[in-house]
């Protein structure tokens, strides 16, 4: 996962309340496929150029989704330059839509007063069973194992864009993380996980 819009953090103003009176995208409620079919109707009604605004208020939802519309939102910036995608997180930003906020740069993130997030490793529910042959049975223990380490990869590469620029280490994170983080909107504009509280 890489972040985008870096070229803005350097050179673009720090937004008021009045750049995010009519956000061209908004969405609220879990992250799943139907938020994402919203999302990508939205996208492509936005405007072709200056700043696009994407509002979010979730409890939470589907890691794997968010990071769709987060590589949606880092593809078409690389192929629109003209355009400026920013995060507005409003009310709770929990889980899925942090990771999805992740893959915007820090200098683009913006929270409005009270907002928490909520940070959180990804979790498994999963029925091992082991039944046949031994080495039948040592192949399926593999497929979890290797299942839960390319988890635990995609998971970290996720904390890292979050905290990148921030005075948040990784071990902080990883302490954390497995008992659900929450922080409020300006302690995260403290420790410079997003850029402003409106």
């Amino acid at each position: 996962m890489t972040i985008h819009n870096a070229e803005f953090a350097m050179t673009t103003p720090l937004l008021s309340a009045p750049d995010f009176r009519d956000p061209a995208i908004i969405l609220s409620g879990t992250v799943d496929y139907d938020m994402y079919n919203r999302f990508r109707q939205q996208l492509a009604e936005a405007s072709d150029e200056g700043l696009i605004v994407v509002e979010l208020s979730t409890l939470g939802g589907d890691p794997e989704v968010a990071r769709m519309m987060g590589e949606d939102v880092r593809y078409h910036s690389d192929l629109e330059p003209k355009r400026h995608f920013v995060f507005l997180g409003k009310a709770a930003i929990y889980s899925a839509g942090t990771t999805f906020m992740s893959f915007f740069a820090r200098d683009n993130r913006y929270l409005t007063r009270g907002t928490r997030l909520m940070i959180h490793e990804r979790k498994l529910n999963k029925v091992l069973n082991i039944d046949g042959p031994l080495t039948s049975c040592v192949a399926t223990v593999k497929a979890t194992l290797h299942e839960i380490e390319a988890s635990i990869a995609i998971q970290n590469e996720g904390f890292e864009n979050l905290i990148r620029g921030s005075q948040i280490t990784m071990d902080q994170v990883l302490e954390h993380a497995p008992f659900n983080w929450y922080i409020e909107a300006n302690e995260a504009a403290a420790l410079g996980l997003v850029r402003a509280v409106l």
